[in-house]
């Protein structure tokens, strides 16, 4: 299908205009986070050995970065809607951004307490708090979803679109609930979760436009935007971290959007690096279980990479030459699945 020159030129602008504020916005949010002690926390040596070996030096790095990505998406989102220029819809963009600040607002928290060792086990929200308030939310969405748009449909690639009912709103949290845990256990090095995020959504921006949901298109370019700007600061050294209030809630709007454009299951592909870091841990957890062995030296991957010899930027720009190729394929079954 042809792209309206006017929709390239607005997704052109609000990715560059989301680059250009989150990175005036960066250095004032470190200096702020700095000032507060507002600074990351490393697990002790008794609950991860390998881990607090290998990032004893990060401890105290400005923590929360993400702020940076979902205020200047929020905002920027809530500026174009006053001009002729807006994106913001009802069945395309406003779930999204409500959901993205809901679980914004829930990892702030949640970091904030872990930062000031407020809570159990050494500060922050307990688990099951953090499940409910992150499957609430995702629970809310898709219930809006399957009543209010009236979406009740599963596509499945080159097989068809099936009607699953009620179905769709376990379906639906399923796939958030997956992702903001994927996204949030990759977040364990320098600039590891904002590669893979950029070219997930990237791609994701792509098969909106091949669909027509061109405000979707340009709402993931503005994430894309300050993405990019987040990284100048995160790369090794890192300057700050995402923390959970950008992992959990860059990764409930990446579930979000991919059903959206109804392409879930192409998730599993473009997403992959979230997924084989996933898989990491269910593999050495269920191990450890069952067998009473590690299967890595530490869990998720990139702490094995590490502990194996690979240096942190070894790590990272693999991930992020993965994620391409992997955003690239997704993108390209998404094209021979509309043939």
């Amino acid at each position: 299908m042809s792209v309206p020159s006017d929709y390239i030129l607005k997704i052109l602008v609000v990715s560059l205009a989301s680059f250009a504020v989150a990175m005036l916005f960066s250095p004032v949010l470190i200096r702020l986070l700095r000032k507060m002690k507002i600074g990351k926390t490393i697990r002790d040596e008794k609950s991860a050995p390998i881990a607090a070996k290998l990032h004893a030096a990060k401890a105290g790095t400005p923590n929360m970065g993400g702020l940076v990505v979902w205020v200047t998406v929020a905002a920027l989102t809530l500026i174009f809607s006053m001009t002729s220029w807006t994106f913001l819809s009802r069945g395309q963009t406003l779930l999204p951004l409500g959901a993205m600040i809901a679980a914004a607002l829930v990892g702030l928290v949640d970091d904030y307490l872990n930062v000031k060792k407020i809570g159990p086990a050494g500060g922050g929200l307990r688990m099951r708090h953090r499940i409910i308030s992150y499957g609430a939310i995702a629970l809310v969405v898709a219930t809006w979803f399957y009543t209010k748009l009236g979406w009740d449909t599963l596509h499945l690639p080159f097989t068809g679109t099936f009607e699953i009912g009620w179905w769709y709103i376990p379906a639906f949290v399923l796939v958030i609930v997956a992702t903001q845990n994927a996204v949030n256990i990759t977040d364990g090095l320098d600039g590891l979760a904002g590669g893979p995020l950029v070219a997930a959504f990237t791609a994701y921006a792509v098969i909106a436009v091949l669909q027509g949901k061109f405000d979707l298109a340009i709402f993931c370019a503005a994430i894309i935007g300050a993405l990019m700007a987040f990284l100048w600061f995160n790369v090794t050294p890192a300057s700050y971290f995402m923390g959970d209030t950008g992992a959990m809630s860059l990764g409930t709007v990446l579930g979000i959007v991919a059903m959206l454009t109804n392409q879930p299951l192409l998730l599993v592909i473009i997403g992959f690096p979230f997924v084989i870091e996933t898989c990491s841990v269910i593999i050495q957890l269920t191990s450890k279980k069952l067998r009473k062995k590690k299967v890595f030296l530490s869990a998720p991957l990139h702490h094995h990479l590490e502990a194996s010899g690979w240096t942190e930027p070894q790590i990272v720009f693999r991930f992020w030459l993965m994620s391409l190729f992997a955003a690239g394929v997704g993108v390209i079954l998404a094209l021979i699945d509309r043939i």
